[in-house]
């Protein structure tokens, strides 16, 4: 059976709408419909959908031989549901994400109920785990199906109130659920995650958990306890960790992360003093931790996937989608300029 899905290619051109000319106004658009039931189903009509199936995506290998997200229209995916004995009244199950330029509402819907293969064949695709996913897509599509995921795992989580047990409800746009009872509303969350990289001015410094893809080492990270500032949590985390104690910070930028559950990482360089470097690695919180010149961070960068299962492990970093990878490489350009005959950069002191 033919299968002509309308699946939007990315991007495709579309004529300008005057209701979204702008970053501003495509934000207030997303707000309203947030707020408002009957307006968010009527943008469901004309809207994209990203399904995912038990939190996974849908990606669709491009002609280059990479793979992008599926994108597909309101009829399109109520034509599948209906084709696998489903009511299409499902589409209203979907959660807001965002809008594009084009003023077209973006919706993630999970159909975790139907058979993964029969919804594949349909969409002539395939679900993806998340985090091989992160390999395989470029630009912003990897956030934005980062997004969807987290919004439906808050939604799959949270539908009874903590407070009183009973069930919640959700808005038509899934931007916040409500006790039944009590009337308490409930807003997803994420939790506040500092990461930093340490330098000693001439390297810097990685761990790897034993949790890691064999190979790799990331930048250190750590939750931030109730009441800590991010300083606080920054030198608190490097003294727990590696025990070295930070001279100096800088604020580089912050990322939502979905990985284990929504996190949100606030990134940061850190010095310490080149005198005080040798490590006490605390081994139930990482199982190695070790100093990289730039020689050896300009190779890892290089490695553009995880290595295959069996193979040698060469020293590899996080996908470039990951804070962590953007941390590094501000930090190996910030080398390379000061070996270039630029000064060198210090994080400001504490």
């Amino acid at each position: 059976m033919l299968k002509p899905l309308r699946i939007l290619v990315s991007g495709r051109i579309l004529p300008p709408s005057r209701c979204c000319s702008g970053f501003v106004s495509r934000m207030r658009y997303v707000n309203r419909l947030k707020q408002d039931d009957a307006a968010c189903v009527a943008a469901l009509q004309s809207g994209r959908f990203f399904l995912f199936h038990r939190l996974k995506p849908l990606l669709l290998r491009n002609q280059q031989g990479g793979f992008r997200p599926a994108e597909l229209q309101s009829t399109d995916v109520q034509d599948v549901l209906q084709r696998l004995g489903e009511d299409r009244s499902m589409v209203k199950e979907s959660v807001l994400i965002g809008c594009t330029e084009q003023n077209q509402a973006q919706f993630c819907l999970d159909v975790g109920e139907l058979e993964q293969a029969a919804v594949e064949e349909e969409c002539e695709g395939n679900f993806i785990d998340l985090r091989k996913a992160f390999f395989l897509l470029t630009g912003a599509e990897a956030p934005l199906v980062a997004k969807g995921q987290a919004l439906l795992r808050w939604h799959q989580s949270s539908r009874f109130c903590s407070a009183t047990g009973q069930p919640t409800s959700r808005n038509q746009a899934g931007s916040q659920r409500v006790c039944s009872s009590s009337g308490i509303t409930y807003y997803p969350t994420m939790a506040p995650v500092v990461i930093v990289l340490v330098s000693d001015g001439k390297r810097c410094l990685l761990g790897r958990q034993s949790s890691f893809p064999q190979g790799m080492y990331s930048a250190l990270a750590g939750f931030c306890d109730m009441g800590e500032g991010l300083q606080e949590a920054l030198c608190r985390e490097v003294g727990e960790e590696v025990g070295l104690r930070v001279r100096s910070v800088s604020f580089s930028s912050s990322q939502h992360w979905p990985f284990p559950q929504s996190s949100f990482m606030l990134g940061c360089h850190a010095a310490v003093s080149p005198e005080h470097t040798q490590l006490d690695v605390d081994r139930s919180e990482l199982e190695d931790a070790r100093w990289f010149s730039l020689e050896e961070i300009s190779s890892a960068l290089q490695v553009q996937a995880p290595p295959r299962r069996g193979g040698p492990a060469p020293f590899w970093v996080p996908p470039k989608h990951a804070i962590a990878h953007r941390l590094i490489r501000e930090w190996a350009d910030r080398q390379r300029g000061s070996r270039a005959g630029g000064e060198g950069e210090e994080p400001p002191p504490l």
